[in-house]
């Protein structure tokens, strides 16, 4: 019985070793020579300080920039604490919080008369998603362009100079990262 004791003690330390330290040592090493942006956590850096990160999304509150997904992630964007709401299409909970979220975006876009967007009024499953559609951000054009003093037709093309395509030109739908088109934003026009 000793022998088979040992023999499972030295099998769990050596997969221990293995799988729990060496294997993902290598991967991150691997990752880090790859795909060192990416590895890092794809920081968005400006004038030397990190802003963010091109995979997590952050809150904009001011007329002046482009609004994105609402968070169901801890108290918003809280990436220790990535989830999405978890609830049904007919909980009176998510059915109240969208009809608020609806009732806010038509009162912060007044001049807007189309339907307001799904994605600006539901929150992602990670609830951390940096992306709005370009239909979201076509929706929100003449409150950010009369909030710069820009026309909207220019506001307009920095949308379509910030939209990504599909990956591999086939998967997922044109987005557009929300950071960092308020970033250009603000590089183009800096508020006042």
């Amino acid at each position: 019985m000793w022998t088979y004791l040992r023999s499972a003690f030295v099998l769990v330390v050596v997969m221990t070793a293995f799988t729990g330290l060496a294997y993902p040592l290598a991967v991150t090493g691997l990752a880090n020579l790859a795909f060192p942006w990416q590895a890092s956590g794809s920081l968005i850096v400006k004038d030397g300080q990190v802003v963010g990160s091109a995979l997590i999304g952050q809150k904009f509150n001011h007329p002046a920039y482009f609004h994105g997904r609402p968070s169901a992630a801890g108290e918003g964007y809280d990436a220790a604490n990535s989830a999405g709401s978890n609830l049904a299409p007919s909980s009176r909970k998510l059915i109240d919080d969208v009809a608020a979220r609806v009732a806010a975006e038509r009162q912060a876009n007044p001049d807007e008369k189309r339907p307001v967007p799904a994605d600006l009024v539901t929150a992602s499953a990670s609830g951390l998603d940096p992306h709005v559609m370009p239909a979201s951000a076509a929706y929100q054009l003449k409150r950010v362009a009369a909030h710069r003093q820009v026309p909207v037709e220019d506001v307009g093309k920095l949308v379509v100079e910030n939209t990504e395509g599909r990956d591999f030109g086939l998967l997922g739908e044109p987005r557009i990262n929300v950071l960092k088109l308020n970033m250009a934003l603000d590089e183009r026009w800096p508020l006042r």
